[in-house]
């Protein structure tokens, strides 16, 4: 693989940099130490510019290339914050943070991107700017959307932005992306079910809550077997079931449901939306009960725009000789937020054979911070062309 011999001769810094974030996880925007180090490392590579505080503990680096005639100004992002998990790895650089860790590996993307912003910044052989873009809260936080409403894009220009997950699964120092949506949008639902309770040898006295919400969980699946275009993608889960009484005699007066709704489109979340409150509504009417239901949009469907999709294939390729097509993803990604303000691309890298993403074991593979680093410099002066 062409993988630029200046960071396999990084790889043990960079390396050290990513474990070091790995023992020390920060959960959404209390990202303060990992800013921090962000921050002074991007000042001593030499940076134009540094801006801290962007979406609350954001980072920017700017890096200007030996011209900046063209005008041209690309951003990457990486992710830094970490997930409320016990770590189970027994690593010697295990997570020093009691329920906190990095099980995503945004420790690798951050990384990574150091490591790329350091090598831009000592060769400076692209005519523009790269902007370096470090985020925190991605993990249900919505940092991507704080940075931008903060003015990320207009203050420094940024015409086009990608971003870069590890995938496990995928062999190591591999890359994969599609074109169009890639990631789900991820909605919640609370459905709160009020009734009539009493005691359980008397149900013809109260309205039973309980299995008014057991006909709701298996009514809520009705809107994807029977509901949405089967060749559209939608998922519906109850993920919680929770009455007020522990008692086995008592028939509860209140019972909750929460779950989370997955599409990749504007019209299958309408829809989704739509039948979970007419569903709530008119089951509980059916059994003298009521229902509220309190429905919250959370990211939006990610969308990698089709030209710089193939801006992001080219220099995969030119990494690892190849870029293969992904598959579609139900799980929820922030850069969207980023990907509405600007055009842009969310690309793979193939973590190899590890345990999953957001599991007690992972690990993030430090074997393919050479690759990433290569795809992150490789697509800067692709994009930026020297004169």
């Amino acid at each position: 693989m062409p993988i630029k011999n200046r960071f396999a001769e990084m790889l043990p810094e960079i390396t050290q940099w990513r474990q070091d974030f790995h023992a020390h996880p920060e959960i959404l925007y209390d990202c303060h130490r990992t800013a921090g180090i962000v921050a002074e490392k991007l000042r001593a590579f030499g940076c134009d510019e540094v801006v801290e505080g962007l979406g609350q503990t954001g980072v920017v680096g700017v890096i200007r290339g030996k011209s900046t005639a063209s005008g041209r100004v690309v951003g990457l992002r990486a992710d830094m914050d970490a997930l409320p998990i016990h770590e189970a790895t027994g690593l010697d650089y295990a997570s020093k943070e009691a329920g906190k860790m990095h099980a995503c590996g945004h420790d690798g993307h951050t990384a990574m991107l150091l490591g790329a912003a350091k090598y831009l910044a000592e060769t400076r052989n692209f005519d523009g700017t790269v902007v370096v873009i470090f985020q925190p809260a991605e993990e249900g936080g919505g940092g991507g959307d704080a940075m931008c409403r903060d003015g990320l894009m207009e203050r420094f220009g940024v015409q086009e932005v990608y971003g870069m997950h590890n995938w496990p699964g995928l062999p190591a120092g591999s890359f994969a992306i599609r074109p169009g949506p890639f990631f789900a949008a991820t909605d919640q639902f609370e459905i709160a079910v009020e009734g009539r309770g009493g005691h359980a040898a008397k149900p013809h006295h109260c309205v039973d809550t309980t299995l008014v919400a057991a006909h709701l969980v298996v009514a809520l699946q009705s809107i994807v077997s029977r509901n949405a275009d089967p060749t559209q993608e939608v998922v519906v889960s109850v993920t919680s079931f929770v009455t007020e009484s522990q008692a086995f005699n008592v028939i509860p007066q209140h019972v909750t449901l929460r779950g989370t709704v997955r599409t990749l489109s504007d019209e299958m979340r309408a829809l989704a939306e739509t039948r979970i409150k007419a569903l709530a509504q008119h089951t509980a009417v059916a059994f003298d009960a009521e229902a509220r239901v309190d429905y919250r949009r959370g990211y939006p469907v990610m969308v990698n725009a089709e030209v710089e999709t193939g801006h992001a294939v080219n220099a995969a390729r030119a990494v690892s000789g190849d870029c293969a097509t992904a598959p579609l993803v139900m799980g929820g990604e922030d850069f969207a937020y980023m990907l509405n303000e600007r055009p842009g691309a969310y690309v793979l890298v193939g973590n190899g054979d590890s345990a999953d993403v957001h599991h007690p074991q992972y690990n993030f593979n430090d074997s393919i911070i050479p690759s990433g680093c290569s795809f992150w410099v490789e697509l800067a002066e692709q994009r930026l062309p020297a004169a």
